[in-house]
């Protein structure tokens, strides 16, 4: 007896959803692509907001920006909801495997006093700080226009609750779990002089109705200096004089930072690149944010590392103008 096995191949008719097909072509689409590109509602908006009858639900108008297609902001990382989790879920067990170690060997309670009084002072109310991020990517993630930046501006504000609950842990290594430093870092949020400038500016931010000048402010402007600021030039400051203990817990913020960046960087440089128009529009909103945020970061600094304050400042300020010129604008 003999069997004879064959095989047969089965051409598909189609590669892709119609809509990829007509923008890409008939071919074989990335789940990014997928996921990403003409899924903006257009049409059958059955009624004007209440709170702003001026525009439709979903309006380009919203912003003062204007582009050819929306979608040439996408997103360098490629992250739809799939990529996203399964990326944040490994980061989350690093993280997880750094706090348990330094929690196991006491590396921020058994600090001297003036170094837990350091973080605590410095670094936790800038859980706050997240918070406010927080609803400044949601006003982006609703009211922006495309898919390729609205869902990246809703994983941003997942982030940034990741980036406040990450620093609220941070204050529990340091007070044993009791919470103390939780109720602390408030009152300086609240109360304390030196943060008050970058309080009133997140208010302002609350305020903005421009979407894309808020991803702007919010994303470009005051992360480009208080991250750095804190997160390395603090970091180092306060590492010189107290071991690396803090570091280990410190690290992931800024890696977060140096990721996300990626995608702050390729939507402001297309915008930029589109046309004079937004160029110039851009380069006003990055000329007011970054004069109202450093003088608002001016007294933490100098609260955080004395007379070294005003050049650490300084030195992100650089750094922030030397990436503004990669991104097609003026330092």
């Amino acid at each position: 007896m003999t069997v004879e096995i064959r095989t047969q191949g089965v051409k598909p008719l189609r590669h892709t959803f119609g809509h990829i097909a007509r923008r890409f072509g008939e071919k074989p689409a990335s789940r990014y692509q997928e996921a990403t590109y003409d899924v903006q509602s257009e049409v059958n908006f059955h009624y004007k907001p209440l709170w702003d009858p001026e525009h439709d639900l979903y309006d380009r108008r919203r912003t003062a920006v204007v582009m050819k297609d929306w979608y040439a902001l996408k997103d360098p990382r490629q992250y739809f909801y799939g990529s996203y989790t399964m990326a944040r879920a490994k980061q989350q067990e690093a993280v997880d495997r750094q706090m348990d170690f330094a929690d196991k060997r006491g590396l921020l309670r058994e600090l001297p006093d003036s170094a837990r009084l350091a973080i605590v002072s410095a670094l936790v109310p800038l859980r706050h700080y997240e918070w406010g991020a927080n609803m400044n990517l949601c006003h982006v993630a609703a009211y922006g226009w495309g898919t390729a930046i609205t869902q990246a501006a809703v994983m941003g504000t997942m982030d940034r609750l990741g980036m406040a609950q990450h620093l609220s842990r941070i204050g529990l290594l340091v007070d044993g779990n009791t919470g103390d430093s939780l109720a602390q870092a408030k009152r300086h949020w609240t109360d304390d002089p030196a943060w008050q400038g970058l309080r009133r500016q997140m208010e302002t931010l609350f305020v903005t109705r421009d979407w894309f000048e808020l991803l702007v402010a919010q994303t470009l402007v005051a992360d480009g200096l208080l991250y750095p600021l804190f997160f390395q030039k603090f970091d180092a400051w306060l590492a010189s004089r107290h071991g690396p203990g803090p570091s280990t817990v410190l690290d992931f913020l800024m890696r977060w930072q140096d990721e996300t960046a990626r995608w702050v960087d390729a939507v402001v440089k297309t915008a930029v690149g589109e046309s004079a128009e937004n160029r110039a529009l851009i380069q006003t909103w990055v000329i007011h944010w970054r004069s109202v945020m450093l003088p608002a970061l001016a007294p933490l600094a100098q609260a955080m590392m004395g007379d070294e304050g005003a050049a650490a400042l300084a030195d992100v300020d650089a750094a922030l103008g030397a990436r503004l010129v990669k991104l097609g604008l003026t330092a």
